[in-house]
């Protein structure tokens, strides 16, 4: 079997990623669309975010099928049957939620030695095994701060991490696009404004 494609898609908030990430992968599709959604409601912004995904996908059943993994993304490897194409949204949701599992008992992973480092590690390994199964992984993600941090350590240690989880993406990925207003930079294998054939 010909291993699948992993792409990358990063960009700001509104910046058409998500929408770049389905019609691309609508584009490849020979099996089952599969949507990974990694946000959970922890607040009303997020709970009306997942609202208005889920009647997105619910308008076109005969497409996509959603698995909601706030946590544990490797879980799902069980589920990918040969020829399927995932779309995981978002890294920036998931990396929220595995930091601060745990938080309840007062020790959250970020806090626990090597506690994150692991989570990152077992996610790397399960996308090379979902590409290994799938025809695509498409992972979307929100760009890194780039404006000076603010005075907190948990949102300094979210941004390190976030950026790390970044680099080892663009190391893996096959494709890696960056969205500006809208338009797909193609930034891996070369420099240019991308498209979804």
């Amino acid at each position: 079997m010909v291993r699948g494609t992993l792409v990358f898609v990063n960009g700001g908030v509104r910046s058409g990623k998500t929408a770049f990430a389905e019609n691309w992968l609508g584009a490849q599709r020979s099996g089952r669309l599969i949507y990974v959604a990694t946000g959970r409601p922890a607040d009303e912004e997020m709970n009306s975010r997942i609202r208005r995904h889920r009647q997105d996908r619910a308008a076109r059943p005969e497409l996509w099928e959603t698995i909601e993994r706030p946590l544990d993304l490797p879980g799902i490897l069980p589920i990918i049957r040969e020829g399927d194409a995932l779309l995981i949204d978002c890294m920036t949701t998931w990396l929220a939620n595995e930091m601060y599992e745990g938080i309840e008992s007062g020790q959250p992973c970020h806090s626990r030695t090597g506690c994150i480092e692991k989570k990152i590690s077992e996610l790397l390994g399960a996308l090379s095994e979902m590409t290994d199964k799938a025809t695509a992984v498409v992972v979307v993600s929100n760009e890194v701060l780039d404006e000076p941090l603010p005075d907190s350590a948990d949102i300094r240690a979210y941004s390190e991490l976030l950026g790390r989880i970044h680099q080892k993406l663009v190391e893996a990925a096959d494709l890696a696009y960056e969205m500006d207003a809208g338009i797909p930079l193609l930034r891996k294998p070369e420099n240019r404004i991308g498209g979804i054939g």
